[in-house]
């Protein structure tokens, strides 16, 4: 695990030593910002329901922004194969990247808590709802890297990583709105799919255990198939 973390280290200081943390972040405050201010402004609404639904869109363009890079560069520069050559494993290069991506979306995330307090200077803020939807944009924002990882294994083309994490990203977000299209046999497998549908059930301050194992289960699971994937050059 020292390997990993160590490889988190240095793709974090990678981050914040290149403008794509800055840039990710300036992006994401004024989009969200501009519709949360509307809301309580334009609205008056002293509450953070409206953020929060709008955070899995917001983050199904933010997180494969800064995912796609971490393992399809390392491919198309041939620095992947230098870094194996060293005493670490598959895996603990795939979480290392993964811990740094989390660590760069954990920044974006506490940097907008000046919503709440916002909110909490007008109003009365709702803390239980308030400190659910954190913890459920954490765990999406998670979900989200694990998934971007995992695509950045597949290819050396940044612009691919991103494309595939965008578009996967992107079903596990629609999924909730075709629910009531779909075969009524479906629907129930579409509903759990639906990462916003568990974004919103925590928003609503109810921190159900099923909907925690479901973003691990796609952290897991994405984790795992970036490692077999890495793995697998050793195959051919």
């Amino acid at each position: 695990m020292t390997a990993a973390w160590a490889i988190t280290k240095r793709e974090i200081r990678t981050y914040f030593n290149s403008p794509v943390a800055y840039i990710v972040a300036t992006v994401y405050m004024l989009l969200a910002g501009y519709f949360f201010f509307s809301g309580l402004f334009l609205e008056k609404q002293a509450e953070m329901r409206g953020y929060f639904g709008l955070t899995p869109i917001f983050f199904c363009f933010i997180v494969p922004a800064i995912t796609m890079r971490l393992l399809a560069e390392e491919k198309g520069s041939g620095t992947l194969e230098m870094l194996i050559t060293m005493p670490v494993r598959d895996w603990e290069v795939v979480v290392g990247k993964f811990l740094a991506a989390l660590a760069l979306m954990a920044t974006v995330i506490g940097a907008t808590l000046v919503y709440a307090f916002t909110v909490a200077s007008v109003g009365d803020l709702d803390t239980g709802p308030a400190i659910a939807g954190y913890l459920a944009m954490l765990l999406m924002s998670a979900a989200y890297a694990a998934i971007g990882v995992m695509a950045s294994a597949f290819t050396r083309n940044q612009i691919v990583a991103f494309i595939v994490a965008f578009g996967i990203s992107f079903a596990l977000f629609i999924f909730g709105s075709i629910v009531p299209l779909a075969p009524q046999s479906l629907q129930p497998l579409l509903a759990w799919l639906a990462i916003g549908e568990h974004m919103q059930s925590m928003a609503r301050g109810v921190v159900d255990t099923r909907d925690v194992l479901y973003y691990l289960s796609i952290i897991a699971v994405s984790l795992v198939v970036a490692s077999v994937t890495l793995e697998s050059r050793k195959w051919r």
